[in-house]
């Protein structure tokens, strides 16, 4: 039963449409035309407000106060929603109302619900003289995405703000932790600590912690080497005094003055009573400036150790973090992300090859997972491989040893660069992941033929690989292969599709998100696990169908998706869904997160914005509907 109201409440409509998204970037004209025509309507719960069976359909609704489910009608499998809950600010049914048609879709009151109702006519004047409400209906999620990136971007400019500056006390400032001996230390001891912490100095302090001198690799090269001292000789002997102690609360500004000034690389902080509480760098100096990608890409290209690497690492993040507030999407900022730990990556390589020779050996070095996709976010472990050649009269497993040797080398130093090393071993320095390209395929052909679930969970993990280095054509032979056995066993596919369908998108039935399927962390939502891997799944799965090279998700959906012939806007719609849930992951781990540690995916719903919110379950709703599709396709039960 329905109760229409017919009086006019142009002042109070105002006000609720300046709450919502489009209706608070629109005119003042809009807005009036809106409040004007719109009509407020009474629905009692358990009442249909539209449906299939209504016509063609009468009204544009706005959700004014309550509660609307909407449900799929009959036996269409792809619809404009599935079951849903839509709340107050949210719309229905747009395409049906643009397209002049019945609702694929019933709408029905779960709550005593009241709704504002545009008559078609009205809703179709107003597409055509507001651009914000056009937008807004012909690019929902887009729509919506764009003021979600201006806010994070307001958001982020206020932190970035607040971010470290040459103003900060030297308090906040680089090691807080320095490692310290006693001036009566031998050489050789000061050494061997040096080299166990991969450090390229220390401070010289009494028991009193009040600094007497440093040690640096400089003074090892002039005050050791050249000098002949003998290793047994006391550190103090070889250290540089400490010229340069400054109070914990100077400024940043104050130690880059002095440095200058004084011709040093070191500021010792201290407290009150001179005792040591940290060493400020010049580097840490130079972090607090704007890190710029050039400077970047140099420092990790010119670095002579591992050491020289762990602060570009720290700098990508940085640098990534000021992306962030300029407003850069998702897919570029993990692409991004991922770039420059592929030069990292690279360099540590090379740095390794010096100790290990592969000369005449036709090898590559692969990456798997997020970063064999170019997605990776902040938090990210090492998944990775090498594929080789052996050339004739070489034994396969003693050429075998000598990668591995060379692997776990590489796979220390990036743990030490903060890709921690991969809980599930996945890494080159296991010998199940250093295979010659005979063994790679055998391996690829029989996860296809025999798709367990073993080999299912390997296929979305190895199928997504990439070279760094090395002989690409060796990894471009693999994904030929690859792609031709998976094309030639439809069965495979259809098991990876069962398998993807396992997970579902936590929308609610009556709550907007379902918080409770991790019972370790309740009122939260994995957002890699219900979220992103959902897309990344279908994405892999209509890659392989359609032969498409590329491993990116954004881009294998993009591909597949015109070789499918799909809708140019549905496709977008799922990839701003995608993009929506990355970025929201990207903002989680750095806020959250701590540089060299993994942060989580967890994400308290109730703790984002309305406008956040909204998007989140429309992305949800796109992945959903990708899901409907690959059930369909594959034939699903």
């Amino acid at each position: 039963m329905r109760q229409e109201g017919r009086r006019r409440v142009a002042g109070n409509t105002l006000t609720f449409l300046k709450k919502h998204a489009p209706f608070d970037k629109m005119s003042a004209d809009a807005l009036q035309r809106f409040a004007e025509q719109a009509q407020i309507a009474f629905y009692p719960v358990g009442s249909e407000i539209v449906g299939a069976a209504s016509g063609n359909v009468r009204f544009f609704y706005l959700i004014e106060s309550g509660k609307v489910q909407a449900r799929q009608a009959g036996e269409v499998t792809v619809t404009e929603y599935s079951i849903l809950s839509l709340g107050a600010g949210e719309s229905f049914p747009i395409g049906a109302v643009t397209a002049g048609r019945p609702s694929t879709n019933n709408y029905v009151a779960v709550e005593d619900t009241f709704c504002y109702q545009l008559p078609a006519e009205d809703f179709m004047a107003l597409m055509v003289s507001s651009p914000e409400f056009n937008l807004f209906c012909t690019q929902y999620i887009a729509s919506l995405l764009d003021q979600s990136r201006r806010q994070l971007q307001l958001q982020f400019a206020q932190k970035a703000s607040e971010q470290q500056t040459l103003n900060s006390p030297l308090a906040g400032i680089g090691s807080r932790s320095p490692v310290i001996v006693g001036p009566e230390t031998p050489l050789r001891a000061a050494l061997e600590i040096m080299s166990q912490a991969g450090i390229g100095s220390l401070v010289v302090a009494g028991e009193d912690r009040k600094p007497v001198g440093v040690f640096t690799r400089s003074d090892l090269l002039d005050r050791v080497v050249l000098a002949d001292r003998p290793l047994t000789a006391p550190i103090s002997e070889a250290m540089s005094a400490a010229r340069l102690c400054l109070d914990e609360n100077a400024t940043a500004y104050d130690a880059m003055l002095a440095m200058a000034s004084q011709g040093v690389r070191h500021v010792l902080v201290t407290d009150a009573e001179g005792r040591l509480t940290g060493v400020v760098s010049e580097r840490d100096l130079f972090s607090l400036q704007r890190v710029g990608l050039r400077q970047i890409r140099q420092s990790i290209d010119s670095a002579h150790d591992v050491e020289a690497l762990l602060q570009s690492a720290a700098d990508v993040r940085q640098l990534a973090f000021n992306m962030l507030a300029q407003g850069i999407g998702a897919e570029q900022l993990t692409q991004f992300i991922s770039a420059l730990n592929d030069a990292l990556t690279r360099r540590v390589i090379q740095l390794n090859l010096e100790k290990h020779n592969f000369d005449g050996i036709e090898w590559a070095w692969l990456a798997f997972g997020s970063e064999g996709r170019d997605e990776q976010t902040f938090s990210t472990d090492q998944d990775n491989g090498i594929v080789f050649a052996c050339p004739d009269g070489v034994a396969v497993d003693a050429l075998r040893q000598r990668f591995l040797t060379f692997a776990l080398d590489v796979n220390k130093d990036l743990d030490r660069c903060g890709f921690p090393l991969c809980k599930g071993n996945i890494m080159a320095s296991n010998p199940q992941w250093c295979l010659t390209l005979g063994e790679w395929k055998n391996q690829f052909s029989k996860w296809i033929r025999m798709p367990e679930p073993t080999a299912l969970l390997n296929a979305t993990i190895f199928f997504d690989f990439r070279p760094l280095y090395g002989k690409h054509e060796l990894a471009d032979n693999m994904r030929r292969f690859l792609l031709e056995q998976a094309a030639a066993n439809p069965i495979f596919l259809q098991s990876m599709a069962r398998n993807a369908l396992d997970v579902a998108p936590p929308l609610g039935k009556l709550r907007d998100f379902l918080t409770d399927l991790e019972p370790d962390h309740p009122g939260k939502i994995d957002l890699k696990k219900y979220g992103s891997r959902i897309f990344v799944d279908v994405a892999r799965i209509y890659a392989l169908a359609t032969g498409v090279h590329n491993t990116n998700s954004v881009q294998r959906l993009r591909l597949a998706s015109q070789r499918l012939a799909a809708r140019g806007e549905e496709i977008n719609a799922v990839l701003d869904g995608l993009n929506f849930i990355q970025l929201l992951r990207l903002q989680h781990q750095y806020l959250e997160g701590e540089p060299g540690s993994q942060g989580d995916n967890l994400i308290d719903p109730d703790k984002l914005n309305e406008l956040d919110r909204r998007i989140l379950k429309e992305s949800f709703r796109q992945a959903r509907k990708i899901q409907s599709r690959l059930k369909l396709d594959y034939q699903v039960n």
